[in-house]
């Protein structure tokens, strides 16, 4: 089951099943997030409350989207309760990748950098045991609710960016239950949106560089996301192709379990305050930078993979607004 949140024109909320072509109305539902609630006040599974509200009534797909009614598949009602987060350094990108990477680690065991230290304790530690804990991936926060592009929106890119490039990834989205428990509402790709030259400048400058907007959804998958995953992520210029590659992600291609990302998330108290939200963004191994690419103000990203619906499709908008310093008033 693949749900879809969207406002119907005189601008009231609507939560859907994504059909063929068309997206079936539950019926006395305004939000995934108060489906999760349910979910978790009276244990019965999200698909099963979905299925008990599923209406007649249907809209064009198309429709919706191309009006830009669409909304994330999973929001809060305050956008400082949505936490937005990541995990990196956490993918083989292949078979190949991989064992070229054991090469290098045991080639240079004394000379690694950090990334490469962070990467090599995935691969030792990332994938413990069920029921006990693994070594701590690297982790990182995107912000709240407010940066959150809606599915077929503009990404802003912010005066002071050095670059506004994608990153194709799979998102948990998560609910925090009435009594504190961790829900797991279901799955999305997403566009984890960075700065990559700024990181490139220094690995220090990473916690700047995910200080953007980013995108997910269209439609969340509900239930448990697939071992592998293989997507197609584009960036179109001017209604031309100018790059594609595929991407894999789901766990058989990660150096850590979702289960033990999730953990060293969710073990911080912040992290499990009744009625949040969080989306975590797992991570990636393509990336168009990495393949020269520069991007341009109006190039289009698309991101899709089989079973996740329909593309993720957002715009880039480099902000022409001056960088101007921030005026601090002392009281």
């Amino acid at each position: 089951m693949r749900l879809v949140q969207f406002v119907t024109a005189p601008d009231q909320r609507q939560v859907a099943v994504a059909e063929e072509g068309r997206l079936r109305i539950l019926a006395r539902t305004g939000s995934v997030r108060e489906l999760a609630l349910e979910a978790g006040r009276t244990q019965k599974p999200l698909a099963v409350i979905a299925q008990e509200r599923l209406s007649a009534q249907t809209v064009s797909y198309d429709t919706v989207a191309a009006q830009g009614r669409l909304l994330p598949p999973l929001d809060h009602p305050d956008p400082a309760h949505c936490f937005v987060t990541g995990t990196g350094l956490d993918h083989l990108g292949s078979a190949q990748a991989r064992d070229a990477m054991h090469a290098k680690l045991a080639a240079e065991a004394d000379s690694l950098t950090d990334s490469m230290r962070m990467f090599q304790l995935g691969l030792e530690g990332g994938k413990p045991a069920p029921g006990q804990v693994g070594v701590q991936p690297e982790w990182f926060y995107k912000g709240d609710g407010s940066v959150v592009a809606r599915p077929g929106a503009d990404l802003l890119s912010p005066p002071w960016a050095l670059d506004g490039g994608e990153e194709p990834e799979l998102v948990g989205l998560y609910v925090i239950g009435e009594d504190g428990q961790v829900l797991r509402v279901g799955f999305a790709l997403g566009n984890e949106f960075s700065d990559h030259i700024l990181e490139r400048q220094n690995y220090l400058y990473l916690a700047h560089s995910k200080l953007r907007a980013c995108s997910f959804g269209p439609e969340l998958l509900v239930g448990e996301a697939p071992a592998h995953i293989q997507g197609t992520s584009r960036i179109l210029r001017g209604g031309q192709e100018l790059w594609s590659a595929p991407f894999l992600t789901g766990e058989a291609n990660m150096t850590h379990t979702l289960a033990n990302i999730e953990h060293h998330h969710f073990k911080y108290p912040l992290f499990r305050r009744p009625g949040d939200v969080h989306c975590h963004f797992f991570g990636t191994a393509t990336l168009s930078f990495a393949a020269g690419i520069t991007t341009q103000n109006g190039d289009i990203f698309e991101i899709s993979a089989p079973g996740f619906g329909r593309a993720l499709i957002n715009r880039l908008v480099v902000s022409q607004s001056p960088d101007d310093l921030v005026a601090i008033r002392t009281l």
